[in-house]
């Protein structure tokens, strides 16, 4: 009897192979006009340099990607273009498990410019406010997000708002303002005017030039390699740090948070903090220094040849300069005295540390 072979042809004849999903289409937008707006609620944005007009070019992500929709129009006598969220409660992985934020949303799909971020009532919607819609790391809700990279030509003015997402900025150079809601920013080579404005969230500025405005509401925030006229930094919890600073004027100011700057030049600074120590290394001339924290040590050094009227208070603890203070008034937790010419002046107080004024090594 003759055997035959047996063939194990089945499964593979019977069962298809699975289609690979298919991947998400980008989409170009080219706004006119020399100042333009974004608005997209969930996703990462990337801001990088162009040329000819500013252009948009977005990838959605997530289940429900189809749902969203981008609306272009006027807004506030800026071109402006807006993705639009057919829902309440969206879904955004990258928050993460448990995390979640809360903002107002208005009907032409607008949101922030200092009027958007209210969260702390009852009312789910509002005519002038608009309606609360939450953004989620999980749970239930619309799953889909926009990244947005926005090709930003030199000398446009460029408004950037994202509620909940990643912020990456390289190398562009005019008028940038991100209000970001909850995202962490990193920023490189700016030239020109940078204002970030985030909710939450950490901020780190490398390379910057011109002028640059950062204002947290919680997180921490570090400046490297700036050159300009002013660097403001507006922080309600976190703390600040900055190396290789250069600027006019420089005010720093912390609700709760440690202040520390390195090889810094800046003839007017003014920091503050409600809550932490602060140390600034000075390597120019000084016009104008105030340092104040409600409760921490203050460590500053200045060039050996500071020359300015000295106010130093400390409610508790000890005070220390090895300038030659010609002191006029002297107390166990206040000094005023006078150093060289007396032509600047330096405040510096704390609630409760001490106070260090000395000689830089450099």
């Amino acid at each position: 009897m003759q055997v035959l072979p047996t063939l194990v042809l089945g499964c593979l004849l019977v069962l298809p192979t699975a289609a690979p999903a298919p991947a998400q289409q980008g989409e170009r937008y080219t706004l006119a006009g020399e100042e333009v707006a974004i608005y997209n609620l969930a996703g990462a944005l990337t801001v990088e340099p162009g040329t000819g007009s500013v252009v948009v070019e977005l990838t959605r992500g997530g289940a429900d990607a189809a749902k969203l929709t981008v609306e272009r129009g006027e807004v506030d006598g800026r071109e402006a273009l807006r993705v639009r969220y057919p829902d309440q409660t969206i879904v955004y992985p990258v928050l993460g498990a448990g995390s979640s934020t809360t903002l107002r949303v208005r009907e032409d799909g607008t949101f922030g410019d200092g009027r958007g971020w209210h969260h702390d009532d009852d009312d789910d919607h509002d005519q002038d406010r608009g309606r609360k819609t939450k953004i989620t790391g999980d749970g239930q809700g619309l799953r889909a997000h926009a990244d947005v990279k926005v090709r930003m030509p030199t000398g446009y003015r460029v408004s950037v708002y994202l509620a909940a997402g990643k912020v990456s900025i390289a190398n562009v150079n005019g008028e940038l303002m991100v209000d970001g809601h909850s995202a962490e920013v990193t920023s490189s080579g700016t030239k020109g005017t940078l204002v970030l404005d985030v909710g939450s969230g950490d901020v780190k500025v490398t390379g910057a030039e011109g002028t640059l405005d950062v204002d947290t509401g919680s997180g921490s925030v570090e400046v490297s390699g700036f050159t300009g006229d002013e660097l403001g930094i507006d922080t309600g919890s976190g703390g600040v740090t900055g190396s290789q600073v250069t600027a006019k004027e420089i005010h720093i100011d912390t609700g709760s948070g440690d202040i520390e700057l390195t090889a810094v030049n800046a003839p007017v600074l003014a920091l503050e903090t409600g809550s932490g120590s602060v140390g600034a290394d000075l390597r120019g001339p000084v016009k104008d220094l105030s340092v104040e924290t409600g409760s921490g040590n203050i460590s500053v050094r200045a060039p050996a040849s500071l020359a300015a009227e000295v106010e130093l208070e400390t409610a508790s603890g000890g005070i220390e300069t090895d300038f030659a203070l010609q002191v006029t008034r002297h107390s166990r937790d206040h000094v005023i005295g006078q150093i060289g010419a007396g032509t600047a002046r330096v405040a510096i107080e704390t609630g409760s540390g001490d106070i260090r004024l000395l000689k830089s090594s450099n």
